[in-house]
């Protein structure tokens, strides 16, 4: 604790002491016009976590073709999905509402000893901003917590990174930890086997194959030796022993290629349409490494990816949504939060 009590008079006030956690998702524009669409997409390409192409060779591309042409398209699909009531993306939306969720459970857990915020990799409100913020709170213990079940050099090490370089403008750093990924945690595993559960009994029909679509990333990073293929495919051979099922009935792709690269396979708009054409005519469809639904699971999957399936000849296409705040996920963020606060609260 802050004692002040032999401090001399002119001392900086100190708020009491407290426990920061600071959730940290991927990031949203601010809106889906052409600017604010090139203002998100430049400073998420830009990341060489993303795209780690020689600046001088990517930058001229990015900044004269790719920032010219791609805010307009994407603009248009997150129009599609925009939560026009609240003016924000869904993505948004859901991660206030996890965050509201999680402070609840930490408030009846610990009262006000813990202080609950989120903040975007990319976009606002930005890491500096809502670190600063818990800082400015009293907060002398941080605990980061990437919302991404699987660790990838694209999503939970450029959260990490970015704050990390946050913490490098502090005089007096506080004390953090980081959240390992979860992506084999039991309870996690049961929070998506119940979403299955739940979609397939409101189901006519079994659907022929569950179709778990990850975020792709290129091939090369996986011979370069990140982790995030072979903690997807775990994911999937653990939500199949946790349901009971056989192997024909659940598999791994992966979405979202981009560039001309190879990346990782199968891509899952080529392989829903193969299923169609080899008779697999009902499938669903569940993004695992998703905390929350965003552009590439309520536009990419709910429209291009079940495009191709129904052009194939599918007929009956189910898309099982993310946890999102569902009460079971919640309860699985807050348990893992609870477990790395260990020692520093009681």
């Amino acid at each position: 604790m802050n004692d002040l009590s032999h401090a001399p008079s002119d001392h900086p006030k100190l708020p009491s002491e407290k426990v920061g956690v600071l959730l940290a998702n991927l990031g949203t524009p601010d809106n889906y016009d052409y600017w604010s669409m090139r203002r998100y997409l430049g400073e998420f390409l830009s990341d060489r976590r993303v795209i780690d192409y020689s600046p001088w060779i990517w930058q001229p591309l990015l900044q004269l073709i790719i920032l010219t042409t791609r805010p307009s398209k994407s603009g248009a699909a997150y129009k599609s999905i925009w939560n026009h009531d609240a003016g924000e993306s869904p993505l948004a939306t859901i991660t206030k509402q996890q965050t509201a969720k999680i402070t609840t459970a930490m408030q009846a857990r610990y009262g006000d000893q813990v202080v609950v915020d989120y903040c975007m990799r990319y976009g606002r409100p930005s890491t500096e901003e809502r670190l600063q913020g818990l800082i400015d709170a009293g907060c002398r213990k941080v605990l980061f917590f990437p919302l991404y079940p699987h660790y990838a050099g694209a999503t939970s090490a450029t959260a990490n990174d970015q704050f990390f370089r946050v913490l490098m403008k502090q005089k007096w750093q506080p004390t953090v930890r980081v959240v390992d990924p979860y992506y084999s945690d039991p309870q996690y595993i049961d929070a998506l086997a119940q979403s299955v559960e739940r979609a397939y009994a409101g189901l006519d029909k079994k659907p022929n194959v569950l179709v778990c679509s990850y975020h792709g990333l290129p091939k090369r990073y996986l011979l370069e030796g990140d982790p995030y293929h072979c903690q997807c495919v775990k994911t999937t051979r653990l939500l199949k022993e946790r349901l009971g099922w056989q192997d024909s009935e659940i598999i791994s792709t992966f979405q979202s290629k981009f560039g001309p690269e190879e990346w990782l396979q199968p891509y899952t708009v080529e392989e829903v349409a193969r299923l169609a054409k080899a008779g697999k005519k009902n499938i669903a469809v569940i993004a695992p490494a998703f905390s929350s639904d965003c552009i590439e699971t309520l536009e990419e999957i709910n429209e291009e990816i079940f495009e191709s399936f129904e052009n194939a000849g599918g007929e009956a296409f189910t898309y099982i949504p993310c946890l999102n705040d569902d009460d079971t996920h919640i309860a699985t963020l807050s348990r893992i939060i609870e477990d790395n606060l260990s020692g520093w609260v009681v």
